[in-house]
Order: C-alpha cells, then sequence, then structure tokens
C-alpha cells in the first residue's frame, strides 16, 4: 500500500473551519458519564516482545484522545496533541457508522419502509444509472455491484469523489454517484465505497425530508444525550453533508455515540430510536459477501451495516464486538457482550498503518480483559 503524504497534526480539527458545515445541535439534556469504580489508568498491554502503557501507546501513535466506557462509566480518558475534553475532531469514516445508525433510525421512523426497497425509489436521480434497483440493504453492506476503486495505489476513484467536493457546487455528489458503471450483480461482491455512504446519507436525507444533519440532532444527538453541538462537512453551503466522513465532535460525545449503539438505540427516557435488533443485524455479516475472511485478501474482518465486525479468534475476546474505523487512527470499538465502548483518534502519519492497528486492538484485547 503506497503511503501518504503525512498530515499535520493541526489538519483533522481544522477541517471544521475550512469547509461549509451544518450544525448538529445537541438536546436539552445531557448523559452523564461517570468514573467507572476501576480505573484503566495503569493498563498495560504486550504488542510482540514490547510491553506498552497508554501513555507509551498515545505517543507512539500521535494519539489526540482516548475513552474507555464500561456501563456507560469512564475508566479511562486522556488527551494529548494539545486537544481537550473540548476539542471538536473532524472523522474520517467513523461518520459512515453514524450515517448507517440514522437509516436505521429512518427505517424505524417509517421514512424508510424496508431495506430491501430500491435506492432510486427515494432518489429518483439514480434512474438509468448503475445504482438502479440497488437496495438500501446493499449500499449498507457496500455490496452494490457498482464499480469503485478505494485503494490508495494512484489509481482510485476517491480521487473524483476529492474532485468533486473541490468544486463546493450542489449535486456534485449526486452527479459522481450517476456517472458509475456497474461491475456485477448486487450483493455478491464486498467492495469499499465511501462514496456509497455518501449515497446512503443523501437517500436518508430525501427519505425523512430533513438535512443529515438536523436529522442526527433529532434521532442521535439529543436522545444520545450529547453535552455540545457537533459539525457536518457539506459539499458546498446549504449542500448535501458527507455522508462518509466530517463529523466533528467531542471525545466524551462520540463515546456517547457507541453508548448509545450498544444500548440498542434507547435515547435518554426510554425513547426507542432504532428497529429492535439493530445493533445486532447492523454489526455482524449477514450474508456470504461480508463474511468473516470474504471481504478482501489476507483481512481477517467482517463487515455489518457500515461496521467493520471483528473475528472471534481462538479466544473468543472479540466476541459479537464490532468498530468504527478511519483513516489515521479512528474508531469506535463496540462490545455488547462486555459493555465496553472505546474512543481513539490519532492523527497516525499515514492513513493506514498495520503496525498501529495491531497496538491498538491490543489496547482493545488488555482493557475488555481488564474490566471483566
Amino acid at each position: 500500500m503506497n503511503k501518504t503524504p503525512e498530515p499535520p497534526v493541526d489538519a483533522f480539527p481544522d477541517l471544521n473551519q475550512a469547509w461549509p458545515r451544518r450544525i448538529i445541535r445537541r438536546g436539552d439534556a445531557v448523559r452523564m458519564l461517570p468514573p467507572h469504580a476501576r480505573s484503566l489508568a495503569e493498563l498495560t498491554f504486550d504488542v510482540g516482545d514490547v510491553r506498552l502503557g497508554v501513555g507509551d501507546y498515545m505517543v507512539r501513535r500521535r494519539t489526540s484522545g482516548l475513552l474507555i466506557l464500561k456501563d456507560g462509566e469512564i475508566a479511562l480518558e486522556r488527551y494529548g496533541l494539545d486537544s481537550g475534553p473540548e476539542s471538536l475532531w473532524t472523522s474520517f469514516s467513523t461518520a459512515k457508522s453514524i450515517t448507517a445508525t440514522l437509516c436505521g433510525a429512518a427505517l424505524h421512523d417509517g421514512a424508510i419502509g424496508n431495506l430491501d426497497d430500491r435506492c432510486d425509489l427515494y432518489l429518483p436521480q439514480l434512474r438509468g444509472s448503475a445504482y438502479q434497483g440497488v437496495t438500501v440493504r446493499n449500499i449498507l453492506r457496500m455490496c452494490s455491484g457498482v464499480a469503485w476503486k478505494e485503494e490508495d495505489d494512484g489509481h482510485s476513484s476517491t480521487g473524483g469523489l476529492s474532485r468533486a467536493l473541490a468544486r463546493r457546487r450542489a449535486g456534485t455528489i449526486m452527479d459522481l454517484l450517476c456517472s458509475l458503471q456497474r461491475a456485477g450483480e448486487q450483493g455478491v461482491v464486498f467492495n469499499y465505497s465511501t462514496v456509497e455512504s455518501c449515497l446512503l446519507g443523501a437517500l436518508v436525507a430525501a427519505a425523512t425530508g430533513r438535512t443529515l444533519a438536523d436529522y442526527c440532532s433529532e434521532t442521535i444527538w439529543g436522545p444520545a444525550g450529547m453535552e455540545a453541538d457537533g459539525r457536518w462537512l457539506l459539499e458546498c453551503d446549504d449542500g448535501l453533508e458527507w455522508g462518509g466522513f466530517g463529523v466533528g465532535a467531542r471525545l466524551r460525545d462520540v463515546g456517547r455515540f457507541g453508548q448509545f449503539v450498544l444500548e440498542n438505540g434507547e435515547g435518554l427516557g426510554g425513547r426507542q430510536i432504532l428497529p429492535p435488533g439493530w445493533r445486532d443485524l447492523a454489526g455482524q455479516p449477514d450474508c456470504a459477501a461480508t463474511g468473516f475472511g470474504r471481504l478482501m485478501p489476507g483481512n481477517p474482518l467482517g463487515y455489518g451495516y457500515q461496521w467493520w465486525v471483528l473475528p472471534h479468534g481462538p479466544t473468543g475476546i472479540h466476541a459479537g464486538a464490532f468498530s468504527a474505523i478511519g483513516s489515521f487512527g479512528q474508531y469506535i470499538y463496540v462490545h455488547p457482550a462486555a459493555h465496553v465502548v472505546m474512543v481513539i483518534r490519532s492523527a497516525w502519519r499515514q492513513h493506514d498503518d498495520n503496525d498501529a492497528g495491531a497496538e491498538t486492538f491490543a489496547l482493545f484485547r488488555a482493557a475488555v480483559l481488564a474490566l471483566r
């Protein structure tokens, strides 16, 4: 995999200032996150022959924030890179999992009738394109059968998305979607595609008649008890949100999102936001194409509905766990059986780093074991 230029650390929060954005408004009530009885401040873990502490990990991996919740209580909260509790940090692909959760909320509301509905039922401009007839479910799975090349090899399709967004013109995302070609049958092959998360965001907005940020405020930010407003970057002033990335939020509020998902979409006061069983449906593979080890060569993960699913392995430590993963070291790890949520946001020196990823999952494993 080719390396991308090392991003300056201040580029991550500053994306919120460089692009048009829409506020995700918090609600009136804040969910408290009290300290857990057991602190993980002294947590250590082994990576090969090296033993690391939390501070070691954060320095090695340029981590700006690390939050570990057990039963909705803070077992560890730590900041770096001049970041703090009030800092917003712009998400990369972890936003995909937020967009998919909004799709679940729209299904529960009845704005989306069925996940097996065709996308062009909600977005008529897709008729006549390669996406005509593709179902909402196969967009959630990233199994559309539409051609897209995400890999950073100098020939990726993501350059087209970047160029489209750089125009800052309304409709550029939909124009790009309508220009793509069909590669095969839907539902047969997994193909990771950021632009399809943007499609999903556009679909939720069209189905609900709300901007994605406003709908997120109504169904996640308010009910989950966020402490601060968030931000969602737009294709242009008053345009579509970037459904695949671009959410700016405080670390604790990202943790509250993970906790909201872990608790099956039950908001403050017992309000049910997501369909019954959504967490376990969205957080696990539901077809052969997204099964463990089927996604890409050498990758043992599975895929749910815009969540990466961890293989159980011989120890079973990650059984049932799933994670949002974003470039440069962003994670939202949700482990329902262990009642654990972990959030990491970093500024890795390249967008993907196998060694850093291995250290991160070793940290997850050690934390789950320590909190048993």
